[in-house]
């Protein structure tokens, strides 16, 4: 799987990078402030899919989680 929940968390904390950029004004921080409503809106559903999945993967399971998702990145040793 090419997209984990970490890319997600970078994508996140970068667009609060962005915002906390105190330089923009108006316009500019008018623009990142409807992106940061685009970019939360998709991770909900995103956070919300890995949920789904998780959810999934327990019930299969039998309430415990051997086999997670590639999504998740746990580390198998």
């Amino acid at each position: 799987m090419k997209n984990k929940l970490s890319d997600l968390n970078n994508h996140l904390f970068a667009q609060l990078e962005r915002l906390g950029n105190e330089t923009l004004k108006g316009e500019e921080l008018a623009k990142e402030i409807d992106r940061s409503h685009a970019i939360t809106s998709v991770a909900k559903e995103v956070i919300s899919n890995a949920r789904l999945v998780l959810d999934a993967q327990k019930a299969y399971d039998g309430g415990n989680l051997h086999l997670p998702s590639p999504m998740l990145e746990v580390n198998k040793k």
